[in-house]
């Protein structure tokens, strides 16, 4: 007797029956195709969700010379801002049936991060997205070659770039500050060679040279609560210290907890403001005021540009900046009199 063949899982036709659509429709949302409403999007992808259906990448690949994968290489640390983009990225990558494949680095030359791109390249990704919070002046070669998009890199790097305006976050929060009727404001930076370092620092200077405001010396940090905390412990022994802007959240935390050792009461002595504006940020003692970047939205942003080039966009170094906000919290307030 002749055995009944078996199916592997459910069909694109499956899928179209639970969403109530035809195939083509089916196949438009596969292929990220824009002219689908999108309720009718929602729907398709809750009958894919529903059925755990997969689709086949490699029969898809040999009809539209693409994987649908995108690589997105990293230094692979655990800071809250690159992992956040990378989140944003896998999020928006689900929604138009994208795959994520991640390749990690130790630093960010040259060599380093061609030999990241070429892993990801022989994984048959269509596009890669770059995260490097490190100066980088050699990626314009690496996008000729490829779709590419670098997210923050500075505005010389000669790449498509999706990035935060790290500047003008620190020129808020010291103009913050400063308006609250501080004499100037210390800062502890973020560590060298970072470009979100340079650029808060930047910005920093910026606010207070436009207010005729005394620049203190630069402490140097490395974004930990560590780094924070042994800058605090200089900074607590300064009399004439009543606000800090700490390079992040991180920071702040080692700053506050320096600050309350040695008796420097925030905000009655001292105002603080952190820089990110993490989940546990708003549960610090005092909770902190701190200046907020939509990470996620960075990640989204990054693989829309990408997709446009997979799709035949020619490759510009155009540069798409998100502006902060400052988010006021209890950390701040009017200098001790």
């Amino acid at each position: 007797m002749r055995s009944r063949e078996r199916r592997s899982g459910p069909s694109m036709i499956d899928v179209a029956a639970l969403a109530g659509v035809s195939h083509q429709t089916v196949s438009r949302v596969l292929n990220g195709h824009h002219g689908v409403r999108p309720e009718t999007r929602a729907r398709v992808l809750a009958a894919m969700e529903a059925l755990a259906y997969r689709p086949n990448l490699a029969a898809r690949t040999l009809v539209t010379g693409r994987s649908r994968v995108i690589g997105v290489v990293t230094l692979g640390c655990q800071l809250f801002g690159p992992m956040s983009i990378l989140s944003g990225v896998e999020r928006a990558a689900r929604t138009v049936n994208y795959s994520v494949r991640v390749a990690t680095c130790r630093g960010a030359s040259r060599s380093e991060l061609r030999a990241a791109v070429e892993r990801l390249v022989s994984q048959g990704v269509d596009g890669v997205i770059v995260l490097t919070p490190l100066h980088v002046d050699d990626l314009a070669g690496l996008a000729m070659e490829l779709p590419l998009v670098v997210v923050g890199a500075l505005p010389k790097a000669g790449v498509p770039v999706v990035a935060g305006d790290q500047a003008d976050g620190a020129r808020l929060a010291t103009e913050h500050l400063l308006g609250l009727g501080h004499r100037t404001v210390w800062h502890v930076a973020g560590p060298d060679g970072w470009f979100e370092s340079a650029l808060r620092i930047e910005g920093w200077r910026a606010a207070l040279a436009a207010a005729c405001a005394p620049e203190p010396h630069l402490l140097a940090g490395d974004w930990s609560a560590c780094g924070g905390y042994q800058a605090g412990l200089r900074l607590a022994h300064e009399p004439g210290v009543t606000a800090v802007l700490a390079a992040n959240d991180q920071t702040a935390l080692g700053v506050l907890r320096a600050f309350a050792e040695h008796g420097r009461r925030v905000p009655h002595d001292v105002s603080i403001v952190g820089f990110d504006d993490t989940p546990e940020s708003a549960y610090f003692n005092p909770p902190l005021t701190t200046v907020r970047q939509d990470y996620e939205e960075l990640g989204r942003r990054a693989l829309v540009r990408l997709r446009e080039s997979i799709g035949g966009g020619s490759p510009t170094a155009e540069r798409i900046v998100l502006t902060p906000t400052l988010v006021v919290r209890s950390s701040t307030a009017l200098p001790p009199p």
